[in-house]
């Protein structure tokens, strides 16, 4: 190799390396290069390192879900004004980022999707009351205005995942008489459900009286006089088995049942009458007629 060629070969080399550039693609993005000889590359770049020309610019866009907030002001349908705080979900579609880069540009939420969310909201909110959107309709408001900003966004290679309103501010003075008239609303349901529970226990009891009353005339069918002495017979049995002081006199009482005569404790009366207490009216004839003989 002469001294010449030698001199010229690393000024070969490097002239050849600065003509080559390099770009890295993050995770979840790809890239769209531009080129000032070709112009924008249809094929995108995906994750990782690449070569390309070091004059190329390379957007890097974005594919996984992202999220903005805004501040929408909005008119109800009695042209009350509405202050809403929200969240917009969107992403762009993966297949399409060079014709997005193209068309629209890197700043496509700005360009597309925030004025969209806000024409469409407009429109979705002015068709309800001020308590609607307070209380009972924020979901199916979130619901149309996606609907609304699907149909806008056809075409232009995004797309709009969710509108999620995170506050409404109202007026001082309506957003009290709201709330007051929710409060009553609850009060109410809790009264109803009061109501509700008294009447199912009214029914309730009925149906047990009802049980009762059968039970007492089934029972009373089968009864008579001989049965209820047998058992007033038994039960003499058991009270004079039982360690408590009392006095038994038999055949004195009604239909010849015994009479049970409680003495308690071994203290006598100064009147000299029976000690204890008569249980029934039949028992003090009976003591009567005891002291006689």
């Amino acid at each position: 190799m002469s001294r010449r060629t030698a001199y010229y070969f690393p000024s070969m080399v490097f002239a050849g390396a600065s003509l080559i550039g390099c770009a890295s693609v993050p995770t979840g993005r790809v890239g769209v290069e531009w080129t000032p000889m070709r112009g924008t590359l249809q094929k995108p770049l995906t994750e990782g390192f690449h070569v390309i020309s070091p004059f190329a610019k390379v957007y890097h866009v974005d594919l996984r879900e992202q999220q903005s907030e805004d501040s929408l002001d909005v008119l109800a349908n009695n042209g009350l004004d509405i202050k809403l705080r929200s969240s917009i979900l969107y992403q762009p579609i993966a297949a399409e980022a060079y014709a997005l880069i193209t068309q629209t540009g890197a700043d496509y939420y700005t360009t597309l999707i925030a004025p969209y969310v806000t024409s469409s909201a407009r429109k979705v909110v002015g068709r309800y009351s001020a308590e609607e959107i307070y209380s009972t309709k924020r979901e199916q408001i979130e619901r149309e205005i996606r609907e609304e900003v699907t149909l806008k966004l056809e075409g232009k290679h995004v797309q709009v995942n969710a509108v999620l309103i995170r506050e409404v501010h109202l007026p001082q003075a309506v957003q009290s008489a709201i709330e007051t008239k929710l409060e009553e609303e609850q009060k109410a349901l809790e009264m109803q459900f009061v109501l509700e529970r008294t009447k199912q226990e009214a029914v309730r009891k009925h149906i047990e009286a009802l049980g009762i009353a059968d039970y007492q005339a089934i029972i009373s069918t089968g009864l008579s006089a001989q049965v209820i002495e047998w058992k007033g017979i038994e039960a003499t049995e058991k009270l004079a088995e039982s360690a408590n002081a009392k006095m038994i006199i038999i055949g004195s009482g009604k239909n010849g049942l015994p009479v049970i005569l409680n003495t308690g404790a071994a203290e006598t009366r100064a009147s000299g009458k029976v000690p204890g207490k008569l249980f029934t009216n039949d028992a003090r004839t009976a003591a009567d007629r005891t002291r006689r003989n």
